[in-house]
């Protein structure tokens, strides 16, 4: 059954090429991209259906947002969303976004669950199998393939009979690959005997969804003292998340946590708490900084929060997820379908691991120049955001880490200049935006107008695109469905295109 909840309580199910594990952002946008390119994909998730609106998360990054834009979603986003050009960090700092090479020279304030929600839809319409209240338990590997064992809580909607609580049947699915994005306790990365190094940075972060009488000055609202520190983002319906720590307060997570605790964090940080009432949730967490030190054994991958995790500064973790699932989504479709051959698999943690590890520090840097608190780390502080302030090339790079724009991909030896970086959305000849061509998770070779449509021969069609330069540019560049240069060169001899769209497109 496509594009719904599977069947459940039996045995023998058919096989699927890839099983992924978690239907949050980085799971739905990977298990779309897959069956999207024509691979048959099962999405198991141990939640219901519903949907939820809890959000962790509530920014979206340029980088995120191309990529989204290469599968038609972008748009309807920002339309949901807010952007915001400037964000103000440690009351001296102010990082400008609209000087980003980029369509989406902003970041996008949205909640996850509009996120889901965009997700989701393309993934039924793609011919996802959803397999929800459905929880992994083990899995195994051999030469061929995976064999997931699973548990049911209960009978699906479609099936003729009721399985009571408790009676939890059993079954075993089967997949030539496995992927994990079942977040930071993930079972899949438990299954394949992964560590999961790292600490707790912070405890006793609270998190309410609360009601403010007075509407901040500015769309996110983030502040850091010596003894707390505090954010503020809308959710669009009238009520507002609050994401603050305050370090009289270091308790466990289990405490209870009323509002006025959560108003008094808000004050300590942000020098009012905007008249905060009807709180319709709150919680307290503790923020971790983990990363697996592979993202891959054998068959089975990890993306997302099971791979790595880190404290919520600067808005990086759901987009970090995102951009695993379009590095990892192409790869495996392409190994697949039989047009590349498995090793191009290797290159997932050749890519995304040190791209995780950077995240982790820039995310932890930036958290614990928030919880400065002696006059020496304070000193620091402002010495580092002033240096921000006037060293434009460092800025850049900073700036350039935070949205994504600013990683490119090891490159083989000798390679073009351009292989490995990201590609812009480039305007083409024919009146097209590059990242509009790699929508359907193709690869684009992008032509001087003199050399035509040479190398795009028929059994390429279905995955490659061709188009010519809106300039006289004399490069050819071929872009990788995920938006980043397979191969270029500065004289696009036919016999050389050709010789790279075998290697690459197959």
């Amino acid at each position: 059954m496509t594009g719904t909840t599977g069947t459940t309580g039996t045995t023998g199910t058919t096989p699927r090429p890839v099983i992924v594990v978690g239907s949050g952002p980085t799971g739905l946008l990977l298990a779309g991209d897959l069956a999207t390119a024509g691979v048959p994909v099962t999405l198991v998730e141990k939640r219901p259906h519903h949907l939820s609106n809890l959000s962790r998360a509530f920014v979206l990054h340029a980088r995120t947002l191309e990529q989204l834009d290469a599968r038609g979603l972008a748009d309807e986003l920002e339309q949901a969303g807010r952007p915001l050009d400037r964000l103000r960090l440690f009351g001296r700092l102010t990082v400008a976004l609209d000087t980003l090479p980029s369509r989406f020279n902003h970041l996008l304030v949205l909640p996850q669950y509009e996120v889901e929600k965009a997700l989701r839809r393309r993934a039924v319409e793609a011919g996802v199998e959803f397999r929800y209240e459905t929880e992994v338990t083990g899995l195994s590997q051999d030469a061929d393939g995976v064999t997931v064992q699973v548990r049911t809580a209960a009978a699906t909607a479609d099936t003729a009979t009721t399985v009571t609580a408790g009676e939890a049947p059993g079954e075993e699915l089967r997949a030539a690959y496995v992927v994990g994005t079942d977040g930071m306790r993930s079972v899949v990365r438990d299954a394949i005997g992964l560590p999961f190094p790292g600490r707790s940075v912070i405890r006793s972060v609270v998190l309410a969804d609360v009601r403010l009488a007075e509407e901040p000055e500015t769309l996110l609202t983030v502040n850091a003292v010596g003894d707390a520190f505090a954010f503020l983002a809308p959710f669009g319906d009238g009520y507002y998340r609050l994401i603050g720590w305050n370090r009289a307060r270091d308790v466990p997570d289990s405490e209870p946590l009323d509002l006025d605790e959560v108003k008094e964090v808000t004050r300590l940080a942000l020098g009012r708490d905007f008249g905060m009432y009807d709180a319709r949730w709150m919680s307290r967490f503790h923020s971790d900084e983990r990363q697996a030190p592979a993202y891959r054994v054998g068959r089975v991958f990890l993306a997302g929060d099971a791979a790595h995790v880190h404290t919520p500064a600067g808005g990086q973790g759901m987009n970090t997820g995102l951009q695993d699932a379009a590095n990892l989504s192409w790869k495996l479709a392409q190994v697949v379908n039989g047009h590349a051959p498995a090793d191009l698999l290797d290159t997932y943690q050749a890519e995304r691991h040190p791209v995780g590890r950077s995240v982790l520090r820039s995310s932890g840097g930036i958290v614990r120049l928030a919880m400065a608190e002696r006059p020496w780390t304070l000193a620091l502080r402002a010495a580092l955001t002033g240096f921000l302030g006037v060293a434009a090339p460092v800025r850049r790079r900073a700036v350039g880490q935070l949205t994504g724009i600013g990683y490119r991909y090891p490159a083989p030896r000798g390679a073009h200049r351009l292989t490995g970086t990201r590609v812009p959305d480039v305007a083409l000849a024919e009146g097209a935006r590059l990242y509009e061509e790699l929508r359907g998770g193709r690869f684009v070779l992008i032509t001087p107008e003199a050399h035509g449509d040479r190398g795009a021969d028929a059994r390429r069609k279905d995955r490659l695109a061709v188009a010519h330069w809106a300039s006289d540019r004399r490069t050819a560049l071929l872009v990788r469905p995920d938006g980043y240069a397979a191969w270029a060169s500065d004289t696009a001899e036919p016999g050389a295109v050709e010789a790279a769209l075998a290697t690459h497109v197959g």
